[in-house]
């Protein structure tokens, strides 16, 4: 399906997730993909100017701090960034009328529960950038308009810094891995959010057309915050432990691939505290746009699939 009408701007450009939302949201409508310098989520003013300028259909923003140690010691940055800017995004998306689409994570939650947290469950992130993304949350709904927020983690790529890409690197270097074991979630694939995201963006131009309304109006009652990850959960230890089972499967690596170890958090402190059940139930986005990503382990052997080809 495609719309010359419908314009979609991807905030973010160079991270993972917008590469990813660039190529697959291709054959939607236009689609504009911007980031700095030209559009610094630190400088609100000048970002506000540039929506304006665009005038979308629908804004996704894939951009945010994510620095989660470093947070600690930057925690203005953080909230400008995780909450200011995605408000601003807000704001000038409903005053273009102009559905809005926005990712958050696992750490608004504090990991205590024995299960999969829900999206009506209690937040109490652990540290500031836990913090920083929760106001962020709060501020697009206070905004209203149409919005989507889809609390994500663990996100992964071929591309950009992330843990599939320090594991590829040391693994080969370092005789044993040590990864803590009592952090569990669910490795999701940058690609994976992407095409879920384009699905639902689908089902809102097919209501759209067919009921001659703006997309953004199409999202009706459906506004608010849905659970997006993928299917299954693993520990840290688990995910490095899989990832260097398909190295050494598909001869990635030309000489001996490290030992992973678990290890408790406790022998492996951080700065900024970590929950220890990062898992997110996926049931209402399935109930509501007939979305579910696949499992990690699928996922994850995909990821390879295009590592082993872009080799040979």
């Amino acid at each position: 399906m495609s719309r010359t009408d419908l314009k979609i701007v991807i905030i973010g450009r160079n991270g993972q997730l917008a590469s990813e939302a660039n190529r697959h949201f291709q054959g939607l409508g236009e689609i504009v993909c911007i980031g700095r310098p030209e559009f610094d989520l630190l400088d609100i003013d000048k970002m506000r100017v540039e929506l304006r300028r665009i005038k979308p259909s629908v804004v996704v923003n894939t951009a945010a701090y994510t620095a989660v140690d470093q947070a600690e010691s930057e925690p203005e940055a953080a909230m400008k960034i995780n909450s200011a800017a995605p408000e601003s995004m807000a704001e000038e998306a409903k005053q273009l009328g102009a559905l809005f689409i926005t990712y958050s994570t696992d750490y608004v939650f504090d990991g205590t529960s024995t299960s999969s947290y829900q999206e009506t469950d209690v937040t109490a992130p652990l540290n500031v950038y836990g913090v920083s993304k929760l106001r962020g949350e709060r501020a697009v709904s206070a905004v209203g308009g149409s919005y989507l927020i889809f609390r994500t983690s663990w996100v992964y790529g071929v591309r950009s810094k992330n843990f599939l890409n320090t594991i590829l690197k040391i693994a080969a270097e370092r005789k044993e891995l040590r990864v803590v074991d009592d952090q569990i979630g669910a490795p999701t694939w940058s690609r994976a959010l992407a095409t879920a995201t384009r699905n639902i963006i689908e089902q809102l131009m097919a209501k759209s057309s067919s009921a001659k309304i703006p997309i953004a109006e199409a999202l009706g009652d459906r506004r608010g915050i849905y659970h997006m990850t993928a299917a299954g959960t693993v520990s840290w230890y688990g995910f490095a432990s899989a990832i260097v089972e398909e190295m050494r499967k598909r001869g990635l690596s030309e000489g001996t691939l490290a030992r992973v170890t678990p290890v408790p958090s406790s022998q492996y402190p951080t700065p900024a505290a970590r929950p220890h059940n990062s898992r997110l139930s996926n049931e209402k986005l399935n109930s509501t746009f007939g979305v579910a990503l696949p499992s990690w382990r699928e996922s994850l052997s995909a990821v390879f699939d295009e590592l082993s080809t872009s080799r040979i």
